[in-house]
């Protein structure tokens, strides 16, 4: 794509589409930043706290290394990482920000790195630092230069930012002025950058130790963090593309061992129908399907992981386990207005009202977590204890209404119970279950399955999504992928008949029929939904169909390689919060299943 920096200047409000964001993460908070090099989302210090950068949705604050001349913008990510190079064509010359928050992440201190590298002829540059607390109605407080014993030799910028102090550094921080056409809180430094040039900027925001950091060593640490981190995974189909999934799950991932669903909140999943939400929450649900694919993929890192979060949780709140929580397992907010513009074509939401539902699956889906991670010898003795609660929630709960995997009205939701009986029979074959808990279990699981097959089955014979709901459900794959049901089943067979047949459009896949409206009206395609039929066609035996569904779904993001909930089939545009974590965690799982037969691969 090519932009003027004048028209974006022109019309603040001009903001990248979802495709074109980078996301960097360091397992504590993430930033999200547009191809114009503008770091447009980041809260501080942790996920669902206040953004200083929050013109994602309105509001003030933001962080860019700009071109002041016309560019053509690319971008692109070093192997297993999230150290993201922005790259900038210009008729004088090439530059690129090499940008990425420094790990390890501290829970108290975010530090920002970006590095200005000069790759041909002179590029004009542009850097403005304009934080904004409390999602843009605060400003910098007490802005400063100070200090002269820093590692390059020069001052650096320092200031408050609400209850964060920040310092900002570097030799071309050192030459910022203070914008006071923008109210006293803005930094504005202009450079030409010529070939060869390596200029070093480093933001931190939080609890900050008396030393000033050193960039060399920042990304020294950083760069073999992510190595570690993220494996070669050299025998998964679609290498990069499983690697990036772990790359950005990892990322997501923090030190209280939560998952957050999403870096962002209220990005409209359909513009102006008020489905606009706050996702960066752990949610139980997403947290088990990132651990299965960990599991899947051979990553005990990341199993442990969600193990370890969901473990907590059952061990704390038994039968009240609510859908989601806080990074570090508190409850999570209810919703509230910010008085902001929004994302176009969205709201300005946080909070969730979601920690007052109850939802029988995700008591299935933590169960067949526990399985996978007993399969590996990853099961701890509180993670037996988890499972017997598990067990012991089903058996009393399975016949009380749900708002399932969607989240929608209370109702006896098929996949709710054949997610639990799936789990159950997981749980019984866990070696090391007593013989006596076991049959316990396969025996509720015959009971969830024997009143489904007799409440929840279409007269055509497949699934439907309830008691008192004939249509067909994507999730109704599941059953047939996690083992409740034999997938030569003739109801599993004429399942997924009808999902393929019914909620399909161009290689991609919707939830459900929304009440005889026409697919790609009421909402998008959600890309879980084509890595479940991938999953599912491959459990078939139709390997064709299940690469086809896979190669579909893998190239609906932009270059950042960045997927949405939900896809735009029409406009072909990302729609939702991003990035949203269960969709990676489903490219890696389908990735770790669908692994080449002759041991290569050229994705």
């Amino acid at each position: 794509m090519t932009a003027e920096r004048s028209e974006r200047d022109d019309n603040p409000g001009l903001v990248p589409t979802l495709r074109e964001f980078a996301l960097l993460a360091d397992g504590e908070r993430g930033a999200l930043i547009g191809p114009d090099g503008r770091v447009c989302w980041m809260c501080v210090p942790s996920w669902a706290d206040d953004a200083v950068f929050s013109t994602l949705i309105g509001g003030a604050g933001s962080y860019s290394v700009t071109p002041a001349t016309a560019f053509t913008w690319g971008g692109y990510y070093e192997d297993r990482s999230l150290i993201w190079h922005s790259r900038w064509v210009t008729r004088a010359g090439v530059a690129e920000c090499r940008e990425a928050l420094a790990l390890p992440g501290r829970r108290h201190r975010a530090v920002l790195l970006r590095r200005i590298l000069g790759v041909e002829g002179t590029v004009p540059v542009r850097v403005t630092l304009d934080p904004r607390p409390g999602f843009g109605r605060r400003a910098v407080a007490g802005l400063r230069q100070d200090g002269l014993d820093g590692p390059d030799g020069v001052e650096a910028w320092c200031g408050r930012v609400g209850e964060l102090e920040l310092r900002w550094s570097g030799r071309l921080a050192a030459v910022a002025r203070i914008d006071h056409d923008a109210g006293g809180g803005s930094l504005v430094a202009e450079r030409l950058v010529r070939a060869g040039d390596c200029l070093d900027l480093v933001l931190e925001l939080g609890e900050l130790p008396a030393d000033r950091p050193v960039p060399d060593v920042l990304w020294a640490e950083t760069k073999r963090a992510w190595r570690s981190a993220v494996p070669e995974l050299s025998s998964l189909a679609g290498v990069r593309d499983a690697q990036h999934a772990v790359a950005v799950l990892r990322g997501l991932t923090g030190g209280g061992h939560g998952m957050v669903a999403a870096a962002s909140t209220s990005l409209p999943e359909r513009a102006r129908q008020g489905r606009d939400y706050d996702y960066r929450y752990v949610w139980i649900r997403d947290q088990c399907y990132a651990g299965l694919a960990a599991a899947r993929a051979g990553l005990d890192g990341l199993l442990d992981d969600a193990v370890t979060f969901v473990t907590e949780r059952l061990l704390a709140d038994g039968p009240n386990l609510r859908p989601a929580y806080t990074a570090r397992g508190g409850p999570i907010p209810d919703e509230r207005r910010l008085d902001l513009p929004g994302y176009p074509g969205g709201d300005d939401v946080v909070g969730n009202k979601v920690g007052h539902q109850f939802q029988l699956d995700v008591f299935g889906e933590a169960a067949l977590l526990l399985a996978a991670a007993a399969r590996r010898g990853r099961l701890t003795d509180d993670a037996r204890r988890a499972a017997a609660v598990t067990a012991g929630v089903i058996a009393a709960r399975w016949r009380i209404p749900d708002t399932g995997v969607w989240e929608l009205e209370p109702r006896h939701w098929t996949h709710s119970r054949l997610t639990c009986a799936a789990g159950l029979l997981a749980l019984a074959g866990v070696d090391g279950a007593g013989v006596g808990e076991a049959d316990g279990w396969r025996a509720l699981a015959r009971r969830l399955l024997s009143a489904a097959r007799e409440e929840m089955r279409h007269s055509s014979g497949r699934w439907q999504r309830a008691t008192d709901d004939p249509r067909v459900d994507a999730a109704l794959l599941l059953p047939a992928v996690r083992g409740a049901v034999d997938v030569r089943d003739p109801v599993s067979v004429a399942t997924l008949r009808a999902v393929a047949e019914q909620l399909t459009d161009d290689g991609y896949v919707y939830r459900f029929d929304h009440a005889g409206i026409r697919l790609g009206v009421a909402e998008g395609a959600f890309l879980l939904c084509g890595f479940w039929l991938a999953l599912a066609y491959h459990r078939a035996g139709r390997h064709d169909q299940a690469r086809r569904y896979f190669e579909r779904g893998r190239a609906a993001c932009g270059p950042p390689g960045i997927y949405a909930e939900e896809f735009d089939v029409t406009q072909r545009q990302l729609r939702g919060n991003i990035p949203q974590a269960f969709v990676h965690a489903l490219v890696l799982e389908t990735a770790a299943t669908l692994r080449p037969l002759d041991g290569t691969d050229p994705g």
